[in-house]
């Protein structure tokens, strides 16, 4: 196994939805032994503490789209931050909510760009996050990354995307909460989508398999953005979202296992950890073994607990 320079960013963003407490997952992380988890992998681990939002305009509380300011800044830092990171290894995002793939994902596209290779974003989420500020009801920001980094208009006051990933480049995988305005974006766009229905007839290998197989044959940089709310919250209860039918611990682990195997990841997001929500950290725990999964870790090399 080729051993790796992980740089954990916190991100402590709580901005992205009215729902608090998405703040205190980047130290949930940590407690959960993050650090201990992927250094045991034998790779070298550089945590660069918790990140603050960039200088912004205080929020007036009275307009629909919520804490926009406050995403702002979140999204100015957090792109130097991706970009930054990029030179160095691979960069985890502790997040903080969904809305911090505003700025992760831009960044690792613009260094992306800079070293000539195309960027791939593999989207693990039960939603699609593909509003804009214009089409978004509930007036949330973590419903909109990837319509901000695929180029969607009506972002009126974010940093300008330079280097949009082209729509093509784009797999959504768990998908199960998809209101009508997303759904009827999506079907006019060339992101390839995989709802729950898909997994249950067609397996989550197939699907995955493909996409991984674009991403080599592109010779591109793959970011994996990992939502807690991808798993079903039977054994994943710390997120603000649930959605039920969501992904399976076994099939959790046989993606991050395939990710690990394709040597393709550049980048991991971690995100929509609600702590407050969580039953003695089990969900941060689990977040902790599949980000050990993707990094090599087979559950065959583990102990059974149960015997020890």
């Amino acid at each position: 196994m080729t051993s790796k320079t992980c740089i954990l960013i916190g991100a402590p963003v709580d901005s992205g939805k009215r729902r608090a407490g998405c703040l205190m997952g980047p130290d949930a992380y940590r407690t959960a032994g993050l650090a201990r988890a992927i250094q045991s992998l034998s790779h070298k681990v550089i945590d660069q503490g918790n990140l603050r939002p960039a200088d912004h305009a205080p929020d007036s509380g009275e307009e629909l789209i919520f804490a926009r300011n406050e995403t702002i800044g979140w999204t100015n830092r957090l792109i130097r931050a991706a970009e930054e990171a990029m030179k160095d290894g691979l960069p985890i995002f502790l997040g903080g909510d969904h809305s911090l793939s505003l700025g992760s994902v831009v960044g690792v596209a613009n260094h992306a760009a800079k070293v000539g290779r195309p960027q791939f974003v593999l989207w693990l989420d039960a939603h699609t996050d593909f509003h804009t500020p214009a089409t978004t009801d509930s007036g949330n920001l973590h419903g909109t990354p990837v319509g901000y980094f695929t180029g969607r208009p009506d972002f009126a006051g974010f940093p300008k995307v330079a280097n949009p990933v082209p729509q093509e480049n784009v797999c959504m995988i768990g998908l199960r909460s998809v209101d009508t305005p997303e759904r009827l974006a999506l079907e006019d766009s060339k992101i390839h989508r995989h709802d729950m229905r898909d997994i249950d007839e067609n397996g989550i290998a197939g699907p995955l398999s493909a996409f991984l197989q674009r991403v080599k044959d592109a010779n591109g940089m793959l970011h994996v953005s990992l939502d807690v709310d991808f798993l079903d919250p039977s054994v994943a209860p710390a997120v603000g979202t649930t959605v039920p039918g969501g992904a399976t611990v076994r099939e959790g682990h046989l993606v991050c296992e395939m990710l690990h195997d394709s040597g393709l990841m550049t980048s991991l997001d971690l995100v929509e950890l609600n702590p407050f929500l969580d039953e003695r950290g089990r969900t941060a725990h689990l977040m902790v073994d599949l980000c050990a999964s993707a990094l090599g870790r087979r559950v065959f090399d583990r102990p059974t607990r149960s015997y020890q």
